[in-house]
């Protein structure tokens, strides 16, 4: 299954993912708005996810693109688990066919834990939350990377 992109620029769907050894969060985002929805996760083995509801996600929204979020230490510098998130991106590019960009995580997991308690208290604080509202913010980090 492959994809090509059918939007202009301004006007493109993404697909965002928070990479996790054992869950993956999705999210899809507007670029025309520069805005995001959580969608959910994907169980994932050792990193690498149950492929069918992964592909489920890409069919149901098409995007023009992916971007996955990079698990950078503090400092910036790379650790074991960004390796296995860009290993994860080149998988997607070349299953799919669909072109990935990868954005800086630091903090989303805070913020989206952060944003959630806001919304709903601890009981708001389930995992498949979490990875999904992660996953949220690293789209929109994104587009306001592009536009600054």
């Amino acid at each position: 299954m492959i994809f090509k992109s059918k939007n202009k620029i301004g006007q493109r769907t993404v697909i965002g993912f928070d990479f996790g050894k054992k869950y993956i969060g999705v999210a899809v985002g507007q670029e025309i708005t520069g805005s995001a929805s959580p969608l959910g996760s994907v169980k994932a083995n050792d990193g690498i996810p149950h492929w069918d509801n992964l592909s489920g996600y890409l069919k149901e929204w098409q995007p023009d693109f992916i971007v996955v979020g990079l698990p950078l230490n503090m400092d910036g510098s790379e650790q074991q688990l960004t390796l296995d998130a860009k290993k994860f991106g080149q998988r997607l590019t070349g299953r799919f066919g669909i072109k990935v960009e990868f954005q800086d995580e630091r903090l989303t997991t805070a913020d989206a834990k952060e944003q959630l308690f806001a919304r709903g208290g601890y009981r708001n604080l389930k995992k498949d939350n979490i990875d999904a509202e992660s996953a949220k913010l690293i789209i929109e980090s994104y587009f306001e990377a592009q536009y600054i």
